[in-house]
């Protein structure tokens, strides 16, 4: 007997799948915030931050079900720390984006050195500020005090 079906089709269309992992338990579509993983071995359940990307043999589980997360009798759950609630800025985060303003300001400052040296008078006819190097809209790149 001949098969007359065409080529497979997905059956979940492309647009419809989400870039967030969602938990891996059977009807919960909640976002994943934290990975299991079974050590069989050693009778161990670990649960620890969402991994990087998503491995076969580990489960990704929303917040609800990995509070509730309870192993078979005789095995122990490893909870390793993850970070609850919106992350505060780091001193590396504030660098860069003070390190991005200057970058921003630097077209702006080589513009002025080919003009002719530093002007004299600022926006809107006042004088300009000595410690300041350059402008970007509201933004103000000032000279070091120590230089």
């Amino acid at each position: 007997m001949e098969s007359h079906r065409g080529p497979l089709k997905s059956a979940v269309p492309s647009n419809v799948v989400s870039p967030v992992r969602r938990c891996s338990r059977t009807a919960c579509g909640r976002p994943a915030v934290a990975t299991l993983t079974y050590v069989y071995a050693d009778s161990t359940a670990v649960l620890g931050p969402l991994a990087t990307y998503a491995e076969p043999h580990c489960y990704d589980l929303c917040a609800e079900h990995s509070e509730r997360l309870t192993a078979p009798r005789g095995w122990e759950v490893v909870r390793l720390a993850t970070e609850t609630g919106p992350s505060r800025p780091s001193g590396d985060d504030l660098e860069a984006l003070a390190n991005a303003v200057r970058e921003a300001a630097r077209p702006q400052e080589r513009a002025a050195g080919a003009g002719g040296g530093p002007q004299a008078m600022g926006p809107g006819g006042r004088e300009a500020n000595p410690m300041e190097v350059a402008r970007r809209g509201h933004l103000r790149v000032l000279r070091s005090p120590d230089s």
